[in-house]
C-alpha cells in the first residue's frame, strides 16, 4: 500500500493497472476538503477522453489497481 498525502492530491497523476476503455492515464483534478481538512470529494479525469468520476481518494493506495505517476 502506498502513503497518500491527501494535501498533494490535486493535480497528482496516476496509471490504471487494468485499463478499461482504453482509460489508463489519470489526473486528479479536483479535492475537496471540509473545515477539519479532510476529504470529502475527489474527482479523477482520464487524460485520453476527459471522463471524469468520483473516487474514493484512499483506494489509490491500492497498488493492485493504482500506480501513482504515468507508467
Amino acid at each position: 500500500m502506498t502513503t497518500i498525502n491527501p494535501k498533494k492530491l490535486l493535480n497528482s497523476k496516476w496509471t490504471a493497472v487494468s485499463p478499461r476503455h482504453k482509460e489508463k492515464h489519470f489526473m486528479i483534478t479536483e479535492v475537496e476538503f471540509d473545515e477539519d481538512d479532510i476529504v470529502i470529494s475527489c474527482l479523477i479525469e482520464a487524460i485520453i477522453n476527459k471522463r471524469s468520476e468520483c473516487i474514493d481518494w484512499r483506494d489509490l493506495a491500492d497498488g493492485k489497481h493504482w500506480l501513482q505517476g504515468w507508467q
